[in-house]
């Protein structure tokens, strides 16, 4: 158990340590640009990709925006000065998801939505492992032909739509879920702490 529980965690850093710099560099820049033009951001994704999406838009959302972590809300009386990220995970409206699943399709959960507050020049983060989940590629396919920016948080999984479909990617070196799961919530916790940290 040991030796197993070592394998796994060296697993763990090589695929983190091969993350693309540069990619995620991008990404903070396209954050920073959405912020100050007060463009929406969207995420979505299933499972564990949905829980991640949800934890992204918590720390962006509080934490990005001016009030920190484990910080309270500043005063009703004082300005904010700092400009808050308009951020929304599509995965967190669960009576909505369930009539859409319910009513039309579980491949429309994420794209109905984002047909209500999807608009130009706005950003939307898919994140799957496998980058073949329906639900997400019809949310990407949508956001390409309505303007927005669409980014792809993969896994290293053969036949990966995602990566095909989204305009910036960032691929995690690994096909196993939880190590790909585990990385891309280092990513996306990068591109909140880059803000919470004041690095951008």
């Amino acid at each position: 158990m040991k030796d197993w529980i070592k394998n796994y965690l060296r697993e763990q850093t090589e695929a983190t340590l091969a993350l693309p710099i540069a990619e995620i560099v991008v990404w903070i820049d396209l954050l920073h640009e959405a912020r100050e033009k007060e463009r929406q951001i969207f995420a979505c994704g299933n499972g564990g990709s949905a829980a991640n999406c949800s934890h992204f838009a918590v720390d962006l959302g509080k934490g990005a925006s001016g009030m920190g972590i484990g910080k309270k809300a500043p005063d009703q009386g004082k300005t904010n000065i700092i400009k808050r990220f308009r951020v929304i995970s599509l995965t967190d409206n669960v009576p909505w998801m369930t009539a859409l699943g319910n009513d039309f399709s579980y491949d429309d959960v994420f794209v109905e939505p984002l047909r209500n507050y999807g608009r130009t020049g706005d950003l939307l983060i898919g994140v799957s492992v496998s980058g073949n989940s329906p639900n997400v590629i019809r949310a990407v396919e949508w956001a390409n032909s309505a303007g927005l920016t669409t980014l792809g948080l993969v896994g290293n999984r053969a036949g990966n739509q995602l990566a095909k479909l989204a305009k910036r990617v960032i691929t995690v070196p690994s096909g196993h879920y939880g190590r790909a799961e585990d990385a891309q919530m280092h990513v996306l916790h990068m591109l909140c702490y880059a803000f919470i940290e004041g690095k951008a």
